[in-house]
């Protein structure tokens, strides 16, 4: 009897070495293109890099000629009465000043004492130009900015407050009210002469560290002044530990002291008064320097005329 045929297995090729069949080949290109990419890793930071500073840049230096020690331009400019210091950056800044013939126009630059500044005939020109008026300041108002629902002295200056026997022949314009500015204060329960001016020289003369110009006031008290009382008016005081300058002071009537003073310390004639055991009523002040409050009447404004000096 026949044996029945047996037929080979099937056996599978082995795996080429040289790489995938064009079948894998395709299958591997499909995943691949159905994959999405795989995000770059982010670069790595130096362990360092945190707490490294970006290097800072050196403070300015003087000029190599000029000496720390010399002052600056405008303070130079402001101690010899040239102009306000704000007023010397303003010139500076416009080229109207010349240090041994050279314009200067940099702020901050210090210069010898000796050194000749020369100052630009605009800059006269345009200081000529600023005015100074004069109020009489009733009470209620403040000097400078409003404070506590009071109103600034300075919305009193307008054409309808204008004296009408102003002497002066200035015509008013509202360019006059820009920059303009008290040369000292009067508390808001105080009356008499405030100056407002535009001029740097007159608000230094007056107000500057350095100025001796007399303000002299009017005072009405209540209590009684001994004898030792007057004497420590005129010299002893001090105030917030500071000892204040030799003040004149004399009995306008029985009930009004009128002093003069050199300084302006805030509030300083009524804390004087306490001192000595008087209380202070009423205030006025009625002449600043060579310049009398006079006949202006109360809340009316005057300019100042071009002979009169502080």
């Amino acid at each position: 009897m026949a044996q029945p045929l047996k037929l080979p297995k099937r056996v599978d090729p082995a795996p080429s070495s040289k790489g995938p069949t064009s079948r894998a080949r395709r299958a591997q290109v499909d995943r691949h293109r159905a994959a999405p990419a795989a995000a770059a890793p982010p670069p790595k930071r130096s362990a360092t890099a945190s707490t490294q500073r970006l290097p800072q840049p050196a403070p300015p230096r003087p000029a190599p000629h000029e000496n720390p020690d010399d002052p600056r331009l405008s303070k130079r400019m402001s101690e010899l009465g040239l102009c306000s210091r704000r007023e010397a950056d303003e010139w500076i800044e416009n080229g109207w000043v010349k240090v041994d013939g050279k314009v200067v126009a940099t702020l901050g630059v210090r210069v010898p004492r000796d050194a000749k500044i020369e100052i630009d005939p605009a800059a006269a020109r345009h200081q000529g130009e600023q005015v100074t008026i004069l109020l009489n300041k009733p009470m209620g108002y403040v000097s400078g900015q409003p404070e506590d629902g009071h109103q600034p002295a300075m919305v009193l200056i307008k054409p309808e407050n204008r004296w009408a026997e102003d002497p002066s022949r200035t015509k008013f314009v509202h360019g006059h009210l820009r920059g303009l500015a008290p040369a000292g204060r009067l508390d808001i329960d105080s009356t008499g002469l405030i100056v407002f001016t535009q001029d740097g020289r007159v608000a230094k003369r007056l107000i500057g560290a350095d100025s001796e110009v007399e303000k002299e006031y009017l005072v009405r008290v209540e209590g009684a002044l001994t004898d030792e009382g007057m004497k420590l008016l005129h010299h002893g005081l001090e105030l917030d530990g500071v000892k204040l300058k030799p003040a004149r002071v004399s009995w306008a009537n029985e009930n009004q002291l009128r002093f003069v003073l050199r300084e302006g310390r805030k509030r300083q004639i009524r804390r004087m008064c306490e001192q000595v055991g008087l209380v202070v009523t009423a205030l006025k002040r009625v002449r600043s320097g060579g310049v009398p409050l006079g006949p202006l009447p109360v809340g009316q404004w005057r300019y100042l005329r071009k002979n009169e000096r502080f």
